[in-house]
């Protein structure tokens, strides 16, 4: 057999591994390579980190904010009281996709002094096409996603950004945070008396030491 043909049989051995039954092969492909991706965040990540140094008051209460569960059932920030929050804006067919897997870790790991939320968003490049249940479904067979998600929004800047996102990156707001989702996979953290402490862009993992330090 001439090494062409090795070489070829490798490839096609090596691609039925990485495919995953119910990923497609782009999403497949980014879960197998995903800790690759990262590198990046590991060197200049750390550059896009903001923090509330000074502890400044929200003038608008955290506890104030509702959401629309991917049930339909509506989630009211006033029951977070006491815990810390970590929001966190996803989509399925993104590079950081990764990352739910990580979160989940997390949830699990604070439990039950963190809540993790899920806000799956379309707003770059298209990558999260699908419908609430399909999401859903996607987060839970691919990565064991247990933690809340919510309907399908915009998170970014504009007339029809969620209201809790609006919350997260408006001054006025929050107290001090201007800063949106830079790309699917950012996240904000909530302390135990609802303010809004950090921003992690989606180059950071949400087990780096940073975002670990700031839940404890």
């Amino acid at each position: 057999m001439s090494k062409r043909w090795i070489l070829l049989i490798a490839v096609i051995v090596i691609l039925l591994l990485i495919k995953r039954k119910d990923m497609s092969w782009r999403q497949s492909l980014m879960k197998t390579f995903y800790p690759l991706i990262m590198l990046k965040g590991k060197l200049f990540g750390a550059e896009q980190v903001l923090k509330n140094k000074s502890g400044v008051q929200p003038p608008v209460s955290f506890y104030s904010l509702q959401a629309v569960a991917n049930d339909h059932t509506v989630i009211d920030f006033a029951t977070f009281k006491g815990k810390k929050v970590l929001l966190v804006n996803t989509a399925s067919d993104c590079g950081y996709t990764g990352q739910y897997e990580e979160l989940e870790q997390l949830s699990k790991q604070f439990n039950p002094n963190l809540v993790v939320i899920g806000f799956p968003a379309n707003d770059f490049k298209q990558q999260e096409s699908k419908d609430d249940a399909a999401i859903a479904a996607f987060c839970k067979v691919n990565y064991g996603v247990t933690f809340q998600l919510v309907q399908k929004g915009s998170v970014v800047k504009g007339t029809t950004q969620q209201p809790v996102f609006k919350w997260l990156s408006d001054p006025a707001m929050n107290g001090w945070c201007g800063r949106d989702p830079v790309w699917n996979f950012c996240k904000y953290i909530v302390n135990e008396d609802g303010q809004l402490v950090a921003f992690f862009p989606q180059t950071i993992s949400p087990l780096d030491k940073e975002v670990m330090d700031a839940l404890k």
